[in-house]
């Protein structure tokens, strides 16, 4: 069973270019990053002891878009595959990505469990380290399949993060009715209020394919700075990270 909504697909493909402007449409996710990556890093360090660098480890970036985060993975010395199905965002994560140990594909996450037994594709022939998540689960199809695919690519003893917004009255009016349609901070479907989900939900689901949540924070917005910070209120857009049992 396909993840994959093709209209999403369709909309990121026509937003591909604007990936890597940080004024553009997708300055929110930039704005991610800068609480994101240091998120990450700081788990990935503590969970495995890797300091400073993240050499070793393999890291698989599902929804990966044009790279914003692969990319700032990769830096920190991880190896890193990047998969999303739009086709142009790919190409911009390629020309973007230059001398960095990071790969990508087109692709969803069934296509990539899929091509686990295809000996041509090397990228794939193990579990990873790090399996990332990142405001990606909001755009699939299935969500349960979706997460059974990400956790048979994510070793015993490996990492998992998952960021996403919550299905909340308080999300309906500042996600969608503030950011896409008032604010126009992003493009008008760019988010279903149905497709987001709870921390519970996303937790009960990993938890039924062996992982164990580490840490969860909400991420807030300031809308008149257009600046982003952490908090303890999982209301709207929150991030987690959880261990896969042994």
């Amino acid at each position: 069973m396909s993840t994959v909504i093709i209209r999403e697909v369709d909309q990121f493909n026509q937003l591909a270019e604007t990936w890597w402007d940080h004024l553009g449409p997708m300055w929110p996710l930039h704005k991610l990053n800068a609480l994101r990556v240091p998120f990450i890093i700081r788990h990935i360090q503590t969970h495995f002891d890797t300091r400073p660098k993240l050499r070793g480890l393999k890291v698989l970036d599902v929804g990966c878009g044009a790279g914003l985060l692969a990319e700032a993975v990769a830096r920190c010395g991880a190896s890193v595959v990047g998969i999303d199905p739009a086709e142009r965002n790919v190409e911009i994560a390629r020309q973007h990505a230059g001398a960095l140990d990071v790969t990508y594909h087109q692709a969803a996450i069934e296509a990539v469990v899929d091509s686990t037994q295809d000996s041509s594709q090397q990228d794939f022939k193990q579990q990873f380290d790090v399996v990332m998540n990142m405001e990606v689960v909001e755009h699939v199809s299935d969500l349960e399949v979706f997460i059974r695919h990400a956790a048979s690519l994510t070793r015993p003893g490996g990492l998992m993060f998952a960021a996403t917004i919550n299905r909340t009255i308080f999300s309906l009016l500042t996600a969608i009715l503030g950011a896409e349609h008032i604010l126009g901070w992003l493009p008008k479907g760019t988010h279903t209020w149905s497709q987001f989900v709870k921390p519970k939900e996303l937790e009960a689901l990993l938890s039924d394919y062996g992982f164990e949540r580490v840490e969860r924070t909400g991420v807030a917005v300031n809308p008149l700075t257009r600046s982003m910070s952490l908090t303890r209120y999982l209301g709207g857009n929150y991030m987690m990270v959880l261990r896969k049992r042994l």
